[in-house]
Formats: structure tokens, sequence, C-alpha cells
């Protein structure tokens, strides 16, 4: 079967794969729910629903996106007609993420199979159960030819990273990413890098303070914190703080009740690991709620720390776990002074009623996405972009844009015959007068 150019034949595989996701997706919940004891209400939002409504807008598309989009022509080249080809990669390394590991698997494969590449995907070693389910249903849907999954851990992903390949796709940490970078510059592999950020969130004293605590609680904790655009640590304005933090308490209560450990609706940390590290954030820091944890069960609690030293342990790196670190700020030289002691982020986000300043924070700080009073709500918009900056990352995803990324754009002219200008070829002679008065019409 030729993957390149049947562009029916990709549209009936996304169709397959659709039913076989659509016929699992009971599985999938549990898996996710025995991996780390995600709720089947984040489930259904952050991964099934995502990845169906992502297939279904690719299969109604990949027609008229897989067509030559025909360019106006320059008159240098008059008479012509001027074209871009979307044409696949070829061989495409997918690596995905552990902490949306169905949703970050998925999507950039449906891109992959919808620009017409061979796929192979490496799933996540440390959600085994979601692994197999996204094995099973790769193998009830694709020939082996064309979509493979490669099961195993780093061992596995070095070994794969070895092979030259097209493309490569990797979501995950930024050391990891750099590892990915060097191996495909071995052989100048273009590649995506989503990868993530200490994200800052700015409240304001013109925020609406307990809208503002109700979105970020729901931003920060959601998947356990386990997020790269979740909100990392918040500056709140001074006199703003003590009835801030007493909102946001409310809202985590509210949430997930006095014990969230028992609560149905929070889920654990992926592994000992993450959650050893995380734990040691939380020494010697002064916790305004949560700072609770479990070995045994890998939980630790919505935490809110207060006033962290700039150069500890939860302020010196992407937290991507369940704490939430609360500074305060009095002027804009007080937010450059902390946010600028940090890489370019994934996400920012701002709470406050002042456009004006609204409107600075875009212009004055690079990051990757963000909202106006709001969390992680860019993402779900399908029609804009989806990527990092800097060290959080290179290229963007989501839409169109997905099957723009696993396609390489040919500029092609079809130039007729019925008229040559004569001008542009050798001898040369007393043309240069002529061609000046040309150029300067162009």
């Amino acid at each position: 079967m030729n993957y390149k150019s049947d562009i029916t034949f990709r549209k009936e595989s996304l169709k397959k794969l659709l039913f076989h996701i659509l016929k699992n997706e009971e599985a999938i919940i549990k898996a996710l729910y025995d991996d780390f004891k995600k709720p089947a209400f984040e489930t259904v939002l952050t991964e099934t629903h995502f990845v169906i409504s992502d297939l279904k807008n690719t299969i109604k598309k990949i027609k008229s996106w897989s067509k030559p989009k025909k360019v106006f022509p320059s008159i240098v080249n008059f008479p012509s007609k001027d074209y871009i080809y979307s044409e696949p990669y070829g061989k495409v390394l997918i690596i995905a993420p552990w902490n949306y590991p169905f949703q970050l698997a998925l999507c950039p494969l449906i891109a992959a199979v919808a620009a017409g590449n061979q796929v192979v995907l490496k799933p996540s070693e440390l959600t085994p159960n979601t692994s197999k389910i996204i094995a099973k249903i790769i193998w009830d849907t694709f020939d082996a030819n064309h979509v493979l999954v490669s099961e195993g851990g780093p061992d596995v992903a070095q070994q794969l990273l070895t092979q030259r390949w097209d493309y490569i796709f990797f979501t995950g940490s930024v050391n990891v990413g750099k590892m990915v970078a060097k191996a495909a510059a071995e052989h100048l592999t273009p590649l995506t890098l989503e990868l993530g950020g200490k994200n800052p969130c700015i409240v304001d004293e013109t925020a609406n303070l307990k809208l503002a605590a109700k979105r970020i609680v729901w931003g920060k904790f959601l998947n356990a914190g386990q997020t790269c655009i979740a909100p990392d640590y918040i500056l709140v304005q001074n006199r703003m703080k003590t009835p801030f933090i007493n909102f946001l308490k409310q809202e985590i209560t509210a949430a997930y009740g006095e014990n969230p450990e028992t609560s149905p609706d929070y889920p654990r940390i992926i592994n000992h690991k993450n959650w050893q590290r995380l734990v040691d954030m939380l020494k010697g820091q002064s916790i305004a709620i949560g700072g609770q944890y479990s070995k045994e069960t890998l939980y630790l609690a919505p935490t809110l720390v207060e006033n962290p030293d700039i150069e500890s342990l939860v302020m010196v790196d992407e937290i991507f776990g369940p704490i939430l670190p609360i500074l305060t700020y009095e002027t804009d030289i007080d937010l450059q002074h902390v946010i600028s002691k940090y890489e370019k982020p994934l996400a920012f986000y701002v709470f406050t009623e002042n456009k004006s300043l609204a409107e600075k924070i875009i212009a004055d700080y690079s990051f990757g996405g963000g909202c106006v009073n709001d969390t992680m709500i860019q993402f779900s918009n399908k029609r804009l972009p989806f990527g990092g900056v800097g060290n959080s990352g290179m290229g963007a995803y989501h839409g169109k844009l997905s099957f723009d990324i696993f396609s390489h754009k040919k500029a092609i002219i079809k130039k007729s015959n019925f008229l040559d200008i004569p001008i542009r070829y050798a001898p040369y002679g007393t043309k240069l007068k002529t061609l000046r008065q040309i150029l300067k019409w162009l």
C-alpha cells in the first residue's frame, strides 16, 4: 500500500482507528485509573474525548488539507501557475509522555497518519496499562508496516533514537528533549519538541479573586498537577494575598473535600521517584493548606506554599505536581525580577480586569501560549497553535497545524510554454538597464 499518496486509504485508516477507540473507551478509562487513579471524568475530558474530536475533525478535513494549494504567482515567472504540495516526511518516530498518556500519544499519531507517514510510536513505560491498550488498538487498526507500537523503557527509546528517522515528535521533559534533539542532529532530522517550563500566574488587585481561585485550583490540581501547562507558581499583589489564599483554600475543599485522599476525583503521583521529588520540595516550607502524603499510595495532597525562598527547591525547576507556591509582588519590576529568573515558559496566566496590564504582559514576555482570566483552556481550541518557545519547546501543533508539521511543503511552479521572455538569458549585453527598470515595478 502506498501510504504516501492514497488519501482514501489514510482516511479509511483513521476511520478504523476511531472505531477501535470508541469500542475500547471503557478499557482506556480503566487503564488510566489503574495507572494512577485518574478519574473517569478527567480521562474523558482530557484524553478520550480530545482524541475522538481530533480524529473526527481530521477525517472530515483530510481531503482539503492534502490538496495542493494554489498561490499567487510571481510576475517574474509569467506565465506560470504556482502551488504548495504537502508531502509526507516518510518514517516518523513519536515518543509520548506519561502524564496524558493516551491523548499525547494518539493526537500526534493521527496527524502523522493523515499526512501519509509510516509511524513508530513509543508510549510511556510509566503507564503500562495505558500503553498496553494503546498497543492493542494500534494492532487492531493498522498493518505493522504502517504503524507500529514499540513498548519498553528508556533503553528502548535510546535504541530507537540511534536509528535514522525522517521526523521525530517528542513530548516530555526539557532534559530528555535535549537528548532527543542531539540524537536528531546526527542525521539533521527535523523534529518537534513539546516540553514544559515554570509557568507564571499573575493575580493583580483588580482580579475577581473568588473566580480566579476556582479556575486556578481547577487548572493546577487537574491530573494532580502533572500537566505541562499547569500554573507553576502564583504572583499575587501584596494586599490581595491573604483573601486570595483563603479563596484558594475554600476552592480546594470544595473540589476535593476535607480529606482529598478519599476523594474519587483526585489522582495519584505517577511513581515513587516523582513522588519523592515532590515531597522533598516541601521540606522547610510554610504550608497554608495540604502537605499530607502517603508513600504507600503515592498520594500527595493539594498543597499551597506561602512565600518560598526563590532559591528553594520548589522554585528552582518546574514542579509538575500538586504544589502551588504563592509569592507576592508590588510593581512591574517585582514581576520581572521573578519571571526573568526562568527560561521562557510553555504557558503564562494573568488574572486582571486591567486590559492594558494584560496586553503589556502579552507583549513583554515570551511564552508558548496562555490565558487572561483562566488557566489551561488555550489547549482546547484546535484552531490555536500549541507549542513552546526556547527552552519550553519548538514547533506547534493542533488542528491543521498538526497535519502541517508532519508534511514537507514542496514548492512547485508549472510554467507555460506559450511565452518565453528572453531578458533572463545570456548574453546580457545592454540588458542591465532594462532589468533595473523592470525591477522597479516588481
